[in-house]
């Protein structure tokens, strides 16, 4: 039988390969009904842009609830992980460029 912590094991540069794919499977099913509450406030946010701000977002929750996480951790560190601040950088830029306003 799989247990959540077994499919964690399998790693990249120690970020769990799972973690990922859940956070990505899980904001590509949200991204509709979120971009259908943001339409509510006339803020259009396609479904492309939620996939890119994933790992922002994902941070900045993390963060909020208090939940140190090994990317939480490396993204904070004044010392290193600069890729890794690049990259978080660069996917809130391009994920943030296809956000518009609606006309009333």
């Amino acid at each position: 039988m799989f247990t959540v912590e077994y499919l964690r094991q399998f790693r990249i540069a120690g970020y769990a390969i799972f973690d990922f794919a859940a956070s990505f499977i899980g904001v590509a099913l949200l991204a509709p009904l979120l971009s259908k509450l943001f339409s509510k406030f006339h803020i259009s946010v396609p479904k492309k842009n939620w996939l890119l701000l994933t790992l922002p977002l994902s941070i900045l929750i993390h963060l909020l609830f208090g939940q140190m996480t090994k990317m939480t951790e490396d993204f904070l560190d004044p010392n290193g992980f600069y890729i890794l601040k690049g990259i978080i950088g660069i996917l809130t830029i391009w994920g943030l460029q296809g956000i518009k306003k609606i006309p009333k």
